[in-house]
């Protein structure tokens, strides 16, 4: 039997795993890595696909990265973090491993997996959101992933929410992820803490104690019923909320699957996004309604997804 290698490369850690034909976890590992140094993590992703070539028969090997990829998932047009632009990883890869190998976005890898092993599976059409620092997306048409006339397709979180709102790292304002993102819920924290909004008041005791308020005080927070926590998170929830309800307009999906860090926060978060896309949705009540559910897979679906699409280009 032949298998496929997955991997997933994210902010602090790399995470990989081997796919039998049928979608089973084989065998899974997680690396410490450091996603600043490009030649390490070449060397991480190659060192990693010949360990696990030397115990399985291995047939080809899927890279999910934090990154814009070509449309023939071949060259890594630009990395969050580590300094490839225009980079040829597929053709270095190959050369040093004589394995073919497919490259994509995590969010689309993780979209693909969820769809055909987890909260998707069923669905025809649908989106992936996955809601950590940043938002990510992917696309799903007709049981397809949808990548565009450049490969790009897929990037809710630089959708303009707010005319000329908060500035972004992608050099535009008033992205969705200024506002609907785990970065976001901290900002909006830090702000509630640091004003004379009583509401804040457990916000600013915990900032006092430790310093500095971070996402998983904040997790805590939200944990112990504190309601200030509880109110920038509704707040976050409403803002994801509106932007399902846009792109609702635009592609009708029948489900949208919400992964990542903030989507764990549970049932209030789940709640004020459904609410922001009903309050948000255009002719609400004269057409149906999507499905809103939490991603399945935690943080294997990138790896996951990664090893599923090399397979299955190499059975096209």
């Amino acid at each position: 039997m032949a298998y496929t290698i997955g991997i997933d490369v994210g902010g602090t850690k790399v995470a990989a795993g081997v796919l039998d034909e049928w979608g089973k976890r084989i065998d899974e590992i997680k690396y410490p890595s450091d996603p600043t140094d490009s030649e390490a993590m070449f060397e991480l992703l190659v060192r990693i696909i010949k360990d696990f070539a030397s115990q399985y028969s291995i047939s080809g090997a899927g890279v999910a990265l934090p990154s814009m990829i070509d449309k023939a998932q071949r060259y890594v047009y630009t990395s969050a973090n580590l300094d490839w632009e225009n980079e040829p990883l597929v053709d270095r890869m190959e050369e040093r491993l004589g394995l073919p190998i497919l490259l994509d976005n995590d969010a689309n890898a993780a979209g693909w997996a969820e769809f055909h092993f987890g909260a998707g599976k069923g669905y025809r059409d649908g989106l992936m959101l996955t809601i950590g620092t940043g938002i990510g997306g992917a696309v799903i048409l007709n049981g397809e992933l949808y990548r565009g006339g450049f490969g790009l397709a897929g990037e809710p979180g630089h959708m303009r929410l707010v005319p000329g709102g908060r500035p972004c790292g992608c050099g535009c304002r008033g992205c969705f992820e200024q506002y609907g993102s785990g970065s976001a819920l901290t900002r909006a924290a830090r702000e509630l803490a640091q004003s004379d909004d009583p509401l804040g008041a457990g916000l600013a005791a915990i900032q006092a104690e430790h310093g500095q308020l971070t996402g998983g005080l904040i997790h805590q927070a939200l944990r112990a019923g504190d309601p200030g926590a509880a109110h920038v998170l509704a707040i976050t929830g409403d803002y994801v909320g509106q932007g399902i309800a846009s792109i609702a307009s635009l592609l009708d999906p029948e489900v949208v699957v919400i992964g990542g860090g903030v989507a764990a926060t549970g049932e209030l978060f789940y709640s004020a996004i459904v609410d922001g896309y009903r309050n948000n949705l255009p002719s609400a009540g004269h057409r149906p309604e999507l499905a809103i559910e939490l991603a399945a897979l935690g943080n294997d679906a990138g790896w996951v997804g990664a090893a599923d699409l090399i397979r299955r280009k190499l059975d096209d």
